[in-house]
C-alpha cells in the first residue's frame, strides 16, 4: 500500500501542475477578453458613438441575431436606431447611419475614395471578382474593363436578344394556360433573367426557360450561397473547405455547392477559350463588336496580365451571373404580385400600354417604353419594394474623416446603410409599404426627383454595373406579360414577398420568396 502511494504522489503532482496550467491559461484568456472589452468601450476611436454596450464589446451580438436568429439583425438595428438615434455603433468596428439624405456620402461617387470593408466581402466566398475588390483604385481599374460592355449603347445592341427571350417567356406562360399549370413566377423570372445573362454575357444561353419545371441549378446555388452569407461572414473558412471537397461527394451530400462547381466548369472552358484569343482584342475604344462575351472583355489585350488568370475570369463571370439574375427577377415578381393583387393598377397599366402597340405585340423597343410614365412608376416601385441587396455593404473613407451632424467619423471606419431603410423611409416615401406607382409620376409633375432615393442598384463608384441591362429586361418583360396574359394569384399574400429577414437578398419572415399564379387567359398570339 505504501509503495502504491509512493508511486501515486508524482502523478498527483503532475495532475495539479496541469490543472494549474489550465487555470493560468483560462485566467489569461479572461483577462485578455476583459482588457479588450474595456478598450472597446472606453478607448476605441468609436467609443463615443451611441449604441448598445454588448454590440460595442463583441461581434457575438451581431452573430446571435444574424446566425442564430436567421438574418434578423437588420430588424434589431432598426430598434436600436429608435432608441439611440440616427447614427449607432452596431459592432466593435462598424457604424450604421439611418438617414436617407446621407446615403450618397457613404456610397459616394467620384472624386471621393471609398474602399470596401475587407471583413464584409466574405459573404461573396471570394475576393477575386470586382464586387469583392476592397481598394478603390483596384476596383476602378477592374470596372474599366467592363464599362463599355454594359454601356447604354452596348445594351441597346443586346435588345433583340432580350426580346427573343421575352418571347420565350410569354410562350411558356401561354403553355401554362393550356395545361392549367400553377407557376411560381419567381422561378419563371429567374429562368428568364438567367437566360438573358448567359445569352448576352456568355454568348451561350443555358436555356433555363426550356426546362420543364424551370430547373435552374445555378440560381438554386446562388440562393443557397446568399442564405449562408452570415455564416460565411463569421466563418469564412467554411466555403473554402467546401471548394476542396470533390464535386461528386458534394452532390451525394445534397450540397448546392456542387451545382456551383458544375456551372463553373462550363465557365472555365469559356474563360480558357477567351484567354487563348485575348491578345487580338482591344476594348479601349468601346469596341463591342469584337467583345462578344464578358470573357473577351476581361481577356482583352489592354487588360494587365495579372488580371487575366483563369480563376479571375471564372470568378468574375460567376459574380456577374449571380448579380444579374436575382435582383431583376425579384423586381419582376414584386411588380406582378401587386398588379395582380390590385386590378385597378393592372387596368391603368394596360390602358397606357395600348397607346404604344397593339395588345398582341411584344416587340416594342425599350426606348418607347421608357417614355411611358405609369409603366416607369410601376418598375421603380417594384425596385423600391424588392430592395436589391439588403445585406449591409460597409464603405470606408481611407484618408479623410467623414462628418455626420456633431460626429466626426475617423478615417478607416466601416460605415453602412441598408437600402431597406432608404426605401422604407416614410419621410421620402409616405406609406412606404404601399405599392403606389403614382408617387413617381406625381414626383415628375412636381419636378421633384425621387430617383436619388431609389438605391436598389446602390450608388457611387460601385453602383451596379448591369443596371442598364436590368432596366431593359424590366421594361420589355413586364410590358409583354401585361399585354399578353391574364393571371390570378394562387395561395399567395403579401407575406410571401414582404421583407422580414436579411439573407443577403430580402426574405419573408417565414419560408422562401415565392409568387404562385394560374394563367387564366391569353391574348391571341402575335404573328
Amino acid at each position: 500500500m505504501i509503495r502504491l502511494a509512493h508511486h501515486m504522489i508524482p502523478l498527483i503532482h503532475l495532475g495539479l501542475d496541469r490543472l494549474g496550467i489550465y487555470a493560468v491559461l483560462a485566467l489569461g484568456i479572461a483577462i485578455g477578453i476583459a482588457v479588450r472589452a474595456v478598450y472597446r468601450l472606453c478607448f476605441h476611436p468609436l467609443s463615443g458613438f451611441p449604441g448598445p454596450k454588448l454590440a460595442a464589446v463583441s461581434h457575438l451580438y451581431e452573430f446571435y441575431y444574424d446566425v442564430f436568429k436567421n438574418g434578423t439583425y437588420i430588424e434589431k438595428i432598426d430598434r436600436m436606431h429608435q432608441k439611440y438615434g440616427s447614427i449607432i455603433r452596431i459592432n466593435p468596428r462598424e457604424l450604421h447611419i439611418k438617414d436617407s439624405h446621407y446615403y450618397d456620402q457613404i456610397y459616394a461617387g467620384s472624386p471621393h475614395r471609398r474602399d470596401k470593408d475587407s471583413s464584409s466581402i466574405a459573404i461573396f466566398t471570394t475576393s477575386i471578382p470586382m464586387v469583392a475588390t476592397v481598394h478603390h483604385e483596384h476596383h476602378r481599374i477592374r470596372r474599366s474593363f467592363l464599362n463599355s460592355y454594359f454601356s447604354k449603347r452596348s445594351v441597346k445592341n443586346m435588345e433583340s436578344t432580350i426580346e427573343a427571350k421575352v418571347e420565350e417567356l410569354v410562350n411558356r406562360l401561354r403553355s401554362a394556360h393550356r395545361s392549367s399549370t400553377v407557376l411560381d413566377l419567381h422561378r419563371v423570372f429567374s429562368a428568364f433573367t438567367a437566360d438573358v445573362v448567359t445569352s448576352c454575357c456568355f454568348a451561350a444561353s443555358h436555356s433555363y426557360l426550356k426546362q420543364k419545371n424551370f430547373e435552374n441549378q445555378m440560381i438554386d446555388a446562388v440562393n443557397y450561397v446568399m442564405s449562408m452569407c452570415h455564416i460565411n461572414k463569421f466563418l469564412p473558412l467554411v466555403p473554402k473547405l467546401l471548394r476542396c471537397v470533390p464535386q461528386g461527394l458534394l452532390q451525394a451530400m445534397g450540397v448546392y455547392m456542387a451545382d456551383v462547381m458544375a456551372v463553373r466548369n462550363l465557365i472555365r472552358r469559356q474563360a480558357l477559350d477567351s484567354l487563348a484569343k485575348g491578345e487580338v482584342i482591344d476594348n479601349t475604344d468601346n469596341n463591342t463588336s469584337s467583345t462578344k462575351t464578358i470573357f473577351d472583355a476581361l481577356a482583352a489585350a489592354n487588360v494587365p496580365q495579372q488580371e487575366k488568370t483563369v480563376r479571375r475570369l471564372e470568378e468574375e463571370a460567376a459574380a456577374i451571373f449571380g448579380a444579374g439574375t436575382e435582383t431583376t427577377s425579384r423586381a419582376l415578381s414584386v411588380a406582378c404580385f401587386f398588379l395582380l393583387n390590385d386590378r385597378t393598377l393592372m387596368l391603368k397599366l394596360r390602358k397606357e400600354l395600348e397607346s404604344v402597340a397593339p395588345a398582341t405585340d411584344t416587340s416594342s423597343t425599350c426606348t418607347r417604353l421608357q417614355q411611358l410614365p405609369y409603366l416607369t412608376g410601376v418598375i421603380k416601385e417594384a425596385l423600391r419594394l424588392s430592395f436589391g441587396l439588403v445585406a449591409r455593404s460597409p464603405r470606408i473613407s481611407p484618408i479623410d474623416p467623414l462628418s455626420y451632424r456633431e460626429y466626426v467619423i475617423p478615417p478607416g471606419t466601416p460605415v453602412s446603410q441598408s437600402a431597406y431603410f432608404v426605401h422604407m423611409d416614410p419621410q421620402i416615401f409616405p406609406h412606404p409599404k404601399s405599392f403606389n406607382p403614382e408617387r413617381w409620376t406625381n414626383a415628375s409633375k412636381d419636378a421633384q426627383s425621387l430617383n436619388r432615393f431609389l438605391v436598389a442598384f446602390s450608388r457611387g463608384t460601385r453602383q451596379c454595373l448591369g443596371m442598364q441591362l436590368a432596366y431593359t429586361e424590366l421594361y420589355l418583360a413586364l410590358s409583354a406579360i401585361v399585354r399578353s396574359v391574364d393571371m390570378d394569384l394562387v395561395d399567395t399574400t403579401v407575406a410571401n414577398i414582404q421583407m422580414g429577414r436579411d439573407l443577403g437578398h430580402p426574405a419573408p419572415k417565414r419560408g422562401g420568396f415565392a409568387i404562385k399564379v394560374a394563367v387564366t387567359g391569353v391574348k391571341e398570339e402575335h404573328r
